[in-house]
């Protein structure tokens, strides 16, 4: 007999440049400071580049292009949250978002998250658009990202990729 799913989930709201993304809390690996990003040659408008993390070379995102929800440039973000992929690619364990503040715990059910969209087309990387209590947050498609992101960058082998440390 197989347990019951758990009433309640804590979750992290990141603030990333306009948008507030909604992520279950085990998705979060580690918020850490910006350093400055390698560019990546040929990336679009949100990929600013990758940072070095526990060894790995981490592709940073914006959501706030990725979204098209506002503005937000490297310089003015001062954080990033390194979250763990989803899709066990052994070249990507992990994805950085540019954030503007530390990730804001929440415990939820789901009484607490409305959808908020019209039934039109999502803006690639976002899966919902939601109301978490007074705040309205995305719910980012990370499986859709990290694909697109093994493409990108050229992730298609079977074996990690990891720099000196």
């Amino acid at each position: 007999m197989s347990e019951p799913l758990p009433r309640e989930i804590r979750c992290v709201l990141i603030p990333s440049g306009g948008v507030r993304l909604l992520l279950p809390n085990a998705a979060v690996a580690e918020v850490i400071t910006l350093t400055k990003p390698e560019p990546v040659a040929d990336a679009p408008e949100w990929l600013p580049g990758r940072i070095g993390y526990r060894g790995w070379q981490v592709p940073l995102v914006s959501f706030a292009h990725l979204a098209k929800a506002g503005d937000e440039d490297v310089p003015t973000a001062s954080r990033v949250a390194v979250l763990k992929a989803l899709g066990n690619h052994p070249r990507l364990p992990f994805i950085a978002v540019l954030t503007q503040g530390f990730p804001r715990l929440t415990t939820l059910n789901a009484e607490l998250i409305l959808p908020t969209h019209d039934g039109s087309d999502l803006p690639f990387g976002v899966r919902a658009q939601v109301l978490v209590r007074d705040d309205t947050a995305i719910i980012p498609d990370l499986e859709a990202l990290e694909e697109t992101l093994v493409g990108l960058l050229g992730l298609e082998g079977d074996e990690g990729i990891r720099v000196a440390e």
